[in-house]
């Protein structure tokens, strides 16, 4: 399928600086930037920045970022499911991951994180997506952000909230091996519904026998 991305910028003032807000970024512009020693959430900042480069070099991938000048300070990641992943089973090209979010520590509460993820979904170029994320509490930065892992959870889904993204029931292992787990997803208005079923077939797997 032909992949719409549609670049968006927007300016936010702070302390007197300007962040600015774009994406999808390729990954030209990529590797001339730097990463903030705090975005080491998954990796090392210097090899998150190579997985960003490479997620933003795929027909499908997209990377919204978050730069002070040429570092960057936050990012959001979107891509097609890892082939160890049971969402990947279908080999679904309208079924897109929000993979990644993470805002560095003296950027928080800056609204940073809605704002990313509004850039992702403007100008109607995620409509024709499923878009997922699946939310595991051992990626939480709960040491930081001082909350438990049910505010913690509370907090995330109010962010996946501004796009529309809503819990979803699963069987999934992984999610269900921890409560504060949880599969969020977005159907865009021009999904068909052969997809929408078929993904119901992956949410659910388990079959019993009454």
């Amino acid at each position: 399928m032909e992949h719409l991305k549609l670049y968006h910028v927007h300016p936010i003032t702070h302390e007197d600086r300007c962040l600015v807000v774009e994406g999808p970024v390729p990954p030209d512009r990529l590797s001339q930037m730097t990463m903030h020693p705090d975005l080491d959430a998954f990796r090392r900042p210097a090899e998150q920045l190579e997985a960003l480069i490479e997620i933003a070099g795929l027909d499908e991938g997209r990377i919204i970022i978050t730069r002070d000048e040429n570092t960057i300070v936050g990012y959001v990641t979107f891509h097609y499911p890892d082939e160890q992943e049971r969402w990947y089973q279908a080999h679904m090209d309208d079924l897109v991951e929000l993979g990644a979010i993470e805002v560095a520590n003296s950027y928080r509460a800056l609204g940073l994180g809605q704002s990313m993820i509004r850039t992702a979904f403007e100008g109607g170029q995620m409509e024709q997506y499923i878009v997922f994320t699946t939310e595991y509490y051992w990626h939480w930065d709960l040491n930081n952000s001082g909350l438990n892992v049910w505010d913690y959870r509370k907090m995330m889904e109010k962010l996946m909230q501004v796009v529309d993204m809503i819990w979803y029931a699963t069987d999934d292992p992984e999610i269900c091996s921890h409560p504060a787990n949880c599969l969020m997803v977005r159907i865009g208005h021009d999904v068909p519904i052969s997809s929408k079923e078929q993904f119901d077939r992956i949410r659910f797997q388990q079959r019993f026998m009454y």
